[in-house]
């Protein structure tokens, strides 16, 4: 027998009479407590030499400043951690306290015993090796400098899982995203060696209801917003699981959440699976953790930036365009004129402008109303751009008046396209009215000539369209 001398350390009554039952024949002494207090009063009263600290049923929230004291206190003295694989988050937080060793559990008895005997026989922590630290160091600026360099904003997500598999012994790197409330998402994966993680989870989207939510680590941080660290794929408790992943080369898997603290709003998690099993030290933890908040950031960002160039479309959609027919506005058509004006002087290429109004449309407001009135422009807009061509633009320039540029075109052509537009909403019936109809000008670009003078002339035939009778086609005078 040991003549060493233990303290197991657990909140839970039932597990402290089983570790005891089970474990007792390990030490020449063991002592039981079932908080912060307690083992605090042991340890003042009697040499220990391993501290066991059982963190199922601990709070986090509550519990951490007590148990770090505890750590603090053994100056480096051998203290093992008992740490659900669900709940790996406590790892980093107590390893800030002092020396510590760990085990992840759910652990059967000969891992179990394996361990405090590792613990009682040569006492060792996990060490930081420079090398791995090292490698994290430039893990973390290449991801920053795949934020950087990414050009395509919705493949971010992409780019930061093929930097996050440079991590050693990393065979797989996933981002999952909650971006509907809701509703969990595989974002992004990337495997050097092919490994497919939809197929591992059967399901891509609506991962909050996955039976395996609470099994797998990146679908347990995703919903915890706490780290998750499965050390051997057997103890998810998941056999088919355990299996595909073993079946994979997968011998460790870790899920860190995006979101800033547990707590916080669920955001996503990062996930990193790797070819072998070994402790992290303190400082290896922590980089991960940073690497996550990194990922997340890059992700807002892109998500912001999404959102902004959405909101910019909306508010350009809102400056440009008319609201009631769907067609350019004035000022948004008196710039594309000018536009088209200067390219057709640099290519030494014929610009028409086509004018036109509703005739007696102040008379359908009148008798029908306005909403006839608004039903009868959407309809005049709808028919004249069913005639037009693509680089065609055609304009509401106020009322029930509208422009249309027709690049490449002489007024010859335009007066063809013109006499369409008007056989074409004389033909059409209008909602809660009778048929009517549309007088139009046409014109040609002149050498020197400005788009106020041009839309002038175009007015001036509209007039005489007017005057002789409506319904017709006049030809501006040069």
């Amino acid at each position: 027998m040991s003549q060493q001398i233990g303290l197991y350390l657990n909140p839970v009554g039932q597990r402290r009479v089983d570790f005891q039952g089970m474990y007792a024949d390990m030490f020449a002494r063991l002592f039981i407590a079932d908080g912060t207090e307690q083992a605090n009063l042991l340890l003042g009263q009697e040499r220990v030499d391993l501290l066991i600290i059982d963190l199922e049923r601990f709070d986090s929230s509550f519990d951490l400043d007590g148990l770090g004291e505890l750590i603090a206190c053994r100056a480096g003295a051998p203290v093992l951690l008992l740490c659900p694989f669900i709940s790996a988050g406590w790892l980093p937080a107590l390893m800030k306290f002092g020396p510590l060793a760990y085990a992840i559990s759910p652990l059967d008895d000969a891992d179990l015993r394996g361990a405090i005997t590792a613990q009682l026989d040569t006492p060792s922590v996990p060490e930081t090796h420079a090398d791995d630290l090292r490698s994290l160091l430039a893990l973390r600026t290449r991801l920053q400098q795949a934020l950087v360099d990414v050009d395509d904003l919705t493949n971010v997500a992409e780019q930061i899982c093929v930097a996050l598999c440079d991590a050693s012994g990393a065979v797989h790197a996933s981002l999952f995203r909650m971006d509907v409330p809701g509703d969990l998402q595989l974002e992004a994966q990337y495997s050097p060696t092919g490994l497919n993680l939809a197929r591992v989870l059967h399901r891509s989207d609506r991962l909050l209801q996955s039976p395996l939510r609470h099994a797998f680590p990146g679908l347990v941080a995703a919903c915890s917003n706490e780290m998750a660290l499965l050390d051997a794929p057997a103890k998810a408790g998941e056999p088919e699981l355990a299996l595909s992943l073993v079946d994979k080369g997968v011998e460790m898997v870790i899920g860190l959440p995006l979101g800033s603290a547990p707590g916080s709003a669920l955001a996503g998690s990062l996930c990193l699976m790797f070819g072998r099993a070994r402790q992290f030290s303190g400082e290896e933890l922590d980089s991960f953790v940073a690497l996550a908040q990194l990922a997340g950031f890059g992700l807002r960002m892109a998500a912001m930036s999404r959102e902004n160039e959405a909101l910019l479309g909306r508010v350009t959609h809102l400056a440009t365009v008319d609201a009631l027919t769907g067609v350019a506005n004035r000022r948004h058509g008196e710039h594309l004129l000018e536009l088209e004006i200067k390219r057709a002087r640099r290519y030494k290429v014929p610009l028409a402008l086509i004018g036109f109004d509703i005739d007696r449309f102040k008379a359908i407001n009148d008798q029908f109303g306005h909403p006839v009135g608004d039903a009868a422009l959407r309809t005049v807009a709808e028919v004249t751009q069913a005639v037009l061509r693509a680089s065609d633009v055609l304009i509401r320039s106020g009322g029930e008046e509208f422009l249309i540029i027709v690049p490449h075109n002489s007024a010859i052509d335009a007066l063809k396209i013109a006499e369409k537009i008007r056989l074409a909403v004389a033909q059409t019936d209008i909602a809660g009215c009778d048929r009517l109809t549309i007088s139009l000008g046409v014109g040609q670009l002149a050498d020197q000539e400005s788009a106020d003078g041009l839309m002038l002339r175009v007015d001036a035939a509209l007039g005489r369209a007017k005057r002789a009778g409506c319904n017709c086609v006049e030809l501006a005078m040069s």
